[in-house]
Formats: C-alpha cells, structure tokens, sequence
C-alpha cells in the first residue's frame, strides 16, 4: 500500500499593510462634476516607504486622504490590513485614526503649550493607554530628541519640531504612517534630517510609511514611488533616484501635452 504526504502548509501570507481596489472620489455632479481621482488599484507591503507623486492637482492627497480614512469615497475600497475602512461610521474611523494610523504633516501641528514629551505621547493619553517607555525610550532615541523633551514647541527648530511630530506619529505602534508633504516647511537640510529618520522608522523599527511629496528628492528615500497622473495611478518606480524620479514625472508631463488636442 501506498501513501502520499501531504506537504507542510508553509507561512500565511502577509497581507499588504494598506489597499485601495477601483477607489473613486469625484467632487460635485452633474457638468460641474470632477473626478479627483479615478479606479485606483494599490497594494502597499507591510514594512516599506512608500511615496506617492504625481503634477500639482493630479490626485495624490486625495489618494492619501481616502486611504487613511480622511475623506469619504465616491466608490470603492480601502483597506487597513484585513479592514474594510470604507464601511466605518464616523466613530469607528476615529478609534481607527487614534489605534492604527499614525500621520505626520507638513505644518507640524504640535501643541504649543506642551513640551515635546507631553506632545509625543499625547495620542496614548487621549486614549487612555499606558506609555511604552521602552518604546518611547527607543523613538526619542532614534530621532535624537534625548535633550529637546522639555522643550516647547517655540523653542525647537523646524526639524526638531517635525521630529517629535514623528516621534508622536508612532507612538501608539500605528500599523501605518501617513506623511503629507512632511519637509515643506524645512530647509534641505532639516528635510533631509526627517527623511532620514523616517526611512529609518521603516528599516529600524518596522513601521509602514506612506508619503505625497513633490520633491524628487525627498521620494528618493522612499523604496517605491507610485506616479499618478489625472486622477489615475500611471505606473511605479522600485529603488527611486533623483534622477529616475525626474525621468518619471518628465514622462507624465509628455503624455499630458500629447493628451492635449
């Protein structure tokens, strides 16, 4: 007689941190009506950064907004992990902002009255969990903070200040990070500061960023770049260079002269 093994079940596949499947935004109807953006299929792994690029009004903030949650669909999915977000009422998009999405903006948005420390944990006390300190005690010392926490807003730089914005960005363990246009309020080499550290929190500390910039130079720090082009996503580029994020956003420019009549 006879048997067959069966082969070991290898390793459950990992679900994508975030996906959008035919996401769609249009603003207003009828004549008057634009589509923002338009059937938007995106994958995006756990443990990678992310950029998102694309000509001024192309879509790419409302990519991002209708992904964390921000801003409601036309039609479509988005997801957070196994999460279907578009189908969260108001309150449940809250406790998923507050649990699982961390954001990271261009204007800081620290509180001024706090000190850095109160400002980084502040989305725990909201919440009404404990502080990590082995955790905090990790972010404040990858992003050199170690001798700013005691300081208030007005009396850190724009890099520091951006800094703690991260620092509080992650503090909860968010299963993702959305950055909008992170470095445009710093000078190059503040940003270069911030990239540098996010890019860090993504290889180091294994966090999921996602980030819209214009700056070819900033998605360089990225491990992919997602063009978009006319409310639609127009292609990527894996292991981003300056260059080669010029040469994409060139080629955008050339088809929408061609679209032209």
């Amino acid at each position: 007689m006879t048997t067959s093994a069966t082969p070991p079940a290898g390793p459950p596949a990992r679900l994508p941190a975030v996906r959008a499947r035919g996401l769609t935004k249009v603003y207003g109807s009828g004549p008057s009506a634009v589509e923002a953006l338009v059937d938007a299929d995106m994958d995006v792994p756990a443990g990678e950064f992310t950029a998102i690029m694309g000509p001024s009004g192309s879509g790419k903030s409302t990519l991002m907004h209708l992904l964390a949650g921000l801003d409601s669909v036309t039609r479509g999915q988005a997801f957070i992990g196994d999460l279907d977000i578009t189908t969260l009422d108001d309150r449940e998009l809250t406790r998923l902002r507050r649990d699982r999405v961390g954001f990271v903006f261009q204007s800081f948005n620290l509180l001024p009255m706090f000190t850095a420390e109160q400002n980084i944990v502040l989305p725990l006390e909201l919440a009404g969990r404990p502080v990590d300190r082995a955790w905090f005690d990790t972010l404040v010392t990858t992003l050199a903070l170690g001798d700013r926490l005691d300081h208030r807003p007005s009396e850190l730089s724009g890099g520091q200040q951006q800094r703690v914005a991260i620092a509080r960005a992650l503090i909860a363990k968010p299963d993702v990070v959305f950055a909008d246009e992170p470095t445009g309020n710093l000078d190059s080499r503040a940003g270069a500061q911030v990239l540098s550290f996010l890019r860090r929190s993504v290889r180091e500390l294994g966090r999921t960023v996602i980030m819209v910039t214009h700056d070819p130079s900033a998605a360089a720090y990225a491990d992919r770049v997602v063009l978009i082009a006319d409310g639609r996503i127009a292609g990527e580029i894996s292991d981003p260079t300056p260059e080669s994020v010029l040469a994409g956003l060139d080629a955008l420019r050339t088809l929408d002269e061609v679209a032209v009549p």
